[in-house]
């Protein structure tokens, strides 16, 4: 019996996302910052920067509410990246990964989790391993042919464009509690949806 997206989705307990392209538009911008230094000296460092879009961290707090737990498996590092994690409270964060099935068992062991129990949002080559293997496979929309080609969903938005979004909204409709999630975000009495993405930034406290 051949599973359909919907059928795999309903599995679903954790959700990993690639970053460049994927969480963002895929443009790294990287600028130099003048720091001073102790003995007056001013040096330039360079920093990397990444935009994110809010839909995406608003519909990570409606997985979280959905039962599901998130993270982001990434081949670059960076301080942006451990930021934007730290706000919307990511129970799994997996930097300088060029093999991601690596994080994925790892994920796996820690989390008591099957492959089917994980969907993975890729969109280059270097995902397709882990969208191999795991129960659902999603594309974003701006996702190289080949990664399209063995997806078994590709989101209608781009990357940095609410796709992460759309994965998730995608599952919990497959579960049938999209609407119920929904209003649970929205109910002021609910202590989830203002403990994550509260904004802090660069506040590492």
């Amino acid at each position: 019996m051949t599973l359909t997206a919907q059928d795999r989705a309903r599995k679903i307990k954790i959700v990993l996302f690639d970053v460049d392209g994927v969480l963002t538009d895929g443009t790294i911008w990287i600028y130099p910052m003048p720091i001073a230094m102790p003995d007056g000296s001013i040096v330039t460092k360079m920093v990397e920067a990444k935009g994110f879009s809010a839909h995406d961290g608003a519909g990570m707090t409606l997985a979280r509410l959905g039962g599901m737990k998130v993270g982001v498996i990434t081949k670059r590092i960076s301080e942006t990246v451990a930021i934007r994690a730290r706000d919307l409270k990511l129970e799994f964060v997996y930097q300088g990964q060029a093999f991601k099935m690596k994080a994925v068992r790892d994920i796996m062991e820690k989390a008591g989790a099957t492959l089917d129990e994980i969907a993975y949002v890729g969109d280059d080559v270097v995902d397709l391993p882990a969208m191999r293997e795991c129960g659902l496979a999603v594309a974003v929309a701006n996702a190289r042919e080949q990664v399209k080609a063995e997806a078994h969903y590709v989101t209608p938005s781009k990357g940095g464009e609410g796709a992460g979004r759309d994965a998730i909204e995608f599952i919990l409709a497959a579960k049938g509690i999209l609407e119920q999630v929904i209003e649970a975000s929205i109910d002021e009495h609910n202590p989830v949806p203002p403990s994550m993405d509260i904004g802090k930034g660069g506040d590492l406290k």
